[in-house]
């Protein structure tokens, strides 16, 4: 059922929504009280002196000089996270030029207010870099707001695509929620490598049997053009939450780069915003988009498709930006809720491509506005109503124009519909228990795998797993504990690394499983894992006095991680001393210790800035 008819809103996400509203009523009226004082300022270059506007136009045009004077029409600010080195960014090299003549078509400017990094996870995962990719979240929303912080800006259009990339732009925007903001991606590359032949080298590569020569082609064959990497992890999970957000023009998330319906997209998302300013009688700034009813349909669409375990982080953190609490209870109520509509990798075989020819974004929102598990009655870029999202953009003759979604799957296989479900629960679960708080994504799991009872072998990286890998040491069942991995302790790599192994050994039949105060990748999947886990071991967690052979229970059905040991006994144990790797302040990371020191929980974010 594809009906975009309005039924009742299903009680778990009434529930939840209600529940964040009365908790975040004092902080949220503070934000909108920001967000109003700078809006009464009306057009904010207006406040300049002559002298700082005359530097801010400078380089202009004399017909833009005299638009930014005039104060009539809208000055629209860029702020891209584009490098030539991202596979996902390079299409956003000419994006400033193609949307300088689109506003102009419209009497309106644009300038190009500022970059900000960006950072590739598929590069520093499992090197030195990784230790600063969740911190780069935080120094793009600050990158973000030095660009706005000009005032010479009546919207704003924000370029970008990747992990970190979207939180973090969306949250310096939010410092400027005032502004009307539109996000503007760039698209995946086209699928190359099949995900699960990628797999199946990695693992060849991890047991020796293959070299690096033949490692290094495999993944050249996956990774091999512009555009988002093609499985379904964070930078894929944040396009898809940004269309339930209402924050992209409809349909644009997985549109493929460079083509001219991608062209087109970016054209109108440029005019689209210089509708929506304060300028205009459809003034929607950003505040208003973003809200608790928003948000909480980020985290449906999240576990609906069986996206990325960083948007439990990273989600809480946008909310808190926007003066809303969320906190991972939230997730795990919705979760029991929202029914998986979706089967991509890395919970199943096909990737984004196929997602979308398969129905899309579109189909998934529909079904989820006809079971009443999201707010349809939101605002958004493109007018009042999340029904918008629920149509897919096509050109015809050069013009660009929207359909309703399919009203059946082109693949049951990837998707479904709301009454035929691949499971019925989205399948991120909140784990509690002696040794503290983690979370688990189990849409990738199989049943069998969803429990485990089983000595720990502790490690505090993930060279130390490896190594012990490769000695055969690991020819057992156990639970992997990996810690020291917590934002204060290193900035919370991803430890993507660790799945090769961890899967051999499964298959080959052992119970394994891992639990640590670190992150794994957005492209995790079959194998049990406590992830987020906090207190961490560097704050006094319980983590930090595990021993070798300490009985550990993961039970992903009862929503427990236990250990078998008497608290009394677990509290007089000393906790292990954090050993920092060899030249841990080398490549930058030095740069990064107030970040460490100042860092929330996960449950809070991991914000350095936000507590």
């Amino acid at each position: 059922m594809t009906s975009t008819k309005q039924i009742p809103l299903h009680p778990i996400v009434a529930k939840v929504t209600e529940r964040i509203r009365l908790r975040s009523v004092a902080s949220r009226k503070a934000y909108l009280n920001k967000c109003e004082s700078m809006r009464r300022k009306g057009t904010q270059r207006g406040q300049l002196s002559c002298s700082n506007l005359a530097h801010g136009f400078a380089a202009c045009s004399q017909d833009d000089k005299q638009r930014i004077r005039l104060e009539e029409a809208a000055n629209i600010g860029i702020v891209s996270a584009y490098n030539d080195m991202l596979s996902a960014h390079k299409p956003l090299e000419n994006y400033p030029d193609i949307i300088r003549k689109a506003v102009t078509e419209l009497g309106c400017t644009a300038q190009f207010a500022g970059g900000t990094p960006a950072m590739c996870d598929g590069v520093t995962q499992g090197a030195e870099g990784m230790e600063l990719s969740l911190f780069s979240r935080d120094t793009i929303a600050m990158s973000t707001a030095i660009a706005l912080t000009h005032n010479m800006f009546d919207g704003v259009l924000c370029l970008g695509v990747c992990d970190k990339i979207v939180p973090g732009l969306l949250m310096g925007a939010l410092s400027f929620g005032h502004l009307p903001l539109i996000m503007v991606p760039a698209g995946p590359m086209s699928t190359g490598l099949s995900n699960d032949d990628k797999a199946n080298i990695r693992q060849l590569y991890a047991e020796g049997k293959v070299g690096r020569e033949e490692l290094l082609e495999a993944e050249a064959s996956a990774y091999h053009g512009e555009g988002t990497c093609t499985f379904y992890g964070t930078a894929n999970s944040n396009q898809m939450l940004m269309e339930a957000m209402g924050l992209h023009v409809p349909g644009t998330a997985f549109v493929p780069p460079n083509g001219a319906l991608r062209q087109e997209l970016t054209r109108t998302a440029a005019q689209q915003v210089c509708k929506i300013t304060a300028l205009t009688p459809n003034y929607t700034p950003l505040c208003d988009v973003v809200d608790e009813r928003s948000l909480v349909n980020a985290i449906v669409a999240l576990l609906a498709t069986g996206g990325s375990t960083n948007h439990s982080i990273h989600w809480i953190a946008i909310a808190r930006a926007a003066g809303i609490i969320i906190d991972w209870q939230d997730y795990a109520e919705l979760s029991e809720a929202t029914p998986l509509l979706c089967r991509i990798y890395p919970n199943g075989k096909a990737d984004v491509n196929h997602f979308h020819a398969a129905g899309g974004t579109g189909f998934v929102i529909a079904e989820l506005i006809a079971a009443g598990l999201l707010h349809a009655d939101v605002n958004t870029v493109w007018g009042k109503g999340l029904q918008h999202y629920s149509q897919a953009p096509s050109l015809k003759n050069g013009a660009i124009s929207w359909q309703a979604s399919p009203e059946v799957s082109a693949d049951l296989d990837v998707l479904r519909p709301i009454n035929k479900p691949f499971d019925p629960h989205g399948g991120m679960k909140l784990l509690t228990g002696k040794l503290g708080r983690s979370i688990i994504k189990v849409s990738a799991v199989k049943p069998e795998h969803r429990y485990i009872e089983a000595p720990a072998l502790v490690f505090e990286n993930q060279e130390d797993l490896k190594l012990a890998f490769d000695k055969g040491e690991l020819e057992r069942d156990f639970v992997a504990v990996v810690r020291f991995q917590g934002p204060k302790a290193n900035g919370m790599p991803e430890l993507h690394k660790l799945t090769p192994y961890l899967g051999i050994l499964q298959e080959r039949g052992f119970k394994v499983a891992l639990v640590t105060d670190g992150r794994m990748s957005g492209a995790s999947g079959k194998i049990p894992a406590a992830i987020h886990l906090y207190p961490e071991a560097l704050a006094g967690g319980p983590i930090a006095k595990i021993q070798d052979g300490d009985m550990l229970i993961l039970d992903a059905e009862k929503e427990t991680l236990e250990i078998l040991l008497p608290v009394e006994e677990l509290s007089q144990r000393e906790a292990a001393d954090f050993h920092p790797a060899p030249a841990s302040d080398n490549y930058g990371r030095d740069l990064f210790a107030g970040l460490r020191a100042n860092v929330g929980t996960a449950e809070e974010g991991a914000a350095t800035f936000l507590n």
